[in-house]
């Protein structure tokens, strides 16, 4: 048997040395710089704070049956707990957030990829000490910040004499908080101008968000945003047009062609009381805000031409609104109203009449029987 090495494997051999020498200076050559979406890496970041406000709106809930001193008391150890966990499922076991990976993203070592290995198809992960340290930061730094100012706030520090070592470590918060919303700020705008790190904590890590798959990174689509286009200009062209329609005299019409005679005439509201409104009853039902009904009782009556009595106002509404407005009593078309006077009052006002006359009749007679008696 022939134990002879392959024909290749000499030059193979001595290509090794020119080879070695090549991937050093790999680094040093200018490479396209690796481009991804600031919208994207925007989005993650919205994503990961709803999804942050949703679970801590669970969260609440679930403390919702407890004293209510305890959810305030422990509310800072409580959200601490909640981002640990989801520090513990996210980034530190799959290298990015949850926001990040529904658009595709994912950290990885930027200082492994520098000069022209910026844009090589392998990504270095993130190291062990980078994932704590964020997590460090980013977590505990919170509760503690959030913890800090519930106390110099319980406390008023901000209060105290200049001299007081309270007020001079209030001072240094505030100097420290301003300038650091100041770095933040040129941070922010390095990340408009470059696209590469969207916090002050990610650049001093090397932690960049790439494209998990780069062959599917984002497409723009307008499908949605032209939906959300057209759907906004129709509901504009609603909002123009329904002053313009008469509802219930539509709906009316309606009934009319498909309902008999019978049933529109026959509802619940004739058989009310003649002392009740039936427009003020219809409005009453239809409300649907506790506590807003109002009475029913007919006030300044007024008769319809088939009969029914309405207050004055909501019927000459009714027939202002709609000219072919029909009685919710009986359904008839309401062409005329007039004055409606009660037979009872009617009758009050005659006995009052005559115990008048009969008041003034007797203060006559008196009147004669005093000019009739003679003077001493």
């Amino acid at each position: 048997m022939n134990n002879s090495s392959p024909f290749w494997e000499p030059d193979w051999k001595r290509v090794q040395a020119p080879l070695s020498a090549l991937r050093r200076q790999l680094a040093s050559f200018p490479s396209p710089p690796l481009r991804i979406m600031k919208v994207s890496q925007l989005d993650a970041e919205l994503l990961d704070e709803e999804l942050l406000e949703t679970m801590k709106e669970q969260l609440w809930s679930a403390f919702s049956l407890f004293k209510p001193n305890f959810k305030e008391k422990f509310k800072p150890e409580l959200a601490l707990a909640l981002n640990l966990i989801m520090y513990k499922f996210s980034v530190y076991d799959m290298g990015a957030t949850y926001g990040s990976q529904l658009q595709n993203l994912t950290y990885r070592n930027e200082r492994k990829h520098s000069g022209g290995l910026q844009s090589t198809a392998t990504d270095a992960r993130l190291t062990k000490t980078q994932k704590i340290t964020y997590g460090v930061v980013t977590v505990g730094g919170q509760y503690i910040m959030e913890r800090l100012n519930h106390v110099v706030t319980a406390q008023g520090w901000g209060e105290l004499p200049e001299d007081n070592m309270k007020r001079k470590a209030w001072n240094l918060l505030q100097k420290s908080g301003s300038i650091f919303r100041i770095v933040s700020l040129i941070n922010f705008l390095a990340f408009l101008y470059a696209g590469k790190y969207r916090s002050v904590l990610e650049r001093i890590l090397s932690m960049r968000l790439v494209y998990a798959d780069r062959s599917s990174n984002r497409q723009a689509s307008f499908e949605f945003l032209n939906r959300q286009m057209v759907w906004h200009a129709f509901t504009e062209f609603l909002m123009f047009l329904m002053p313009l329609i008469n509802v219930s005299k539509l709906k009316r019409n309606v009934k009319r062609m498909l309902l008999p005679a019978a049933l529109m005439s026959a509802n619940e509201l004739s058989a009310l009381p003649a002392h009740i409104c039936a427009i003020c009853h219809e409005n009453n039902s239809a409300s649907t805000t506790p506590g807003t009904s109002t009475s029913t009782v007919i006030h300044n009556p007024y008769i319809t031409n088939c009969g029914h009595v309405y207050c004055y106002y909501c019927i000459k509404t009714k027939m202002m609104i709609d000219d072919e407005w029909c009685c919710l009593r009986c359904g008839t078309k309401v062409e005329a109203i007039a004055r409606h006077v009660d037979i009872a009052e009617d009758e009050a006002s005659d006995a009052d009449s005559e115990d008048k006359e009969d008041v003034d009749r007797s203060e006559q007679d008196f009147g004669e029987t005093v000019d009739t008696v003679p003077k001493s």
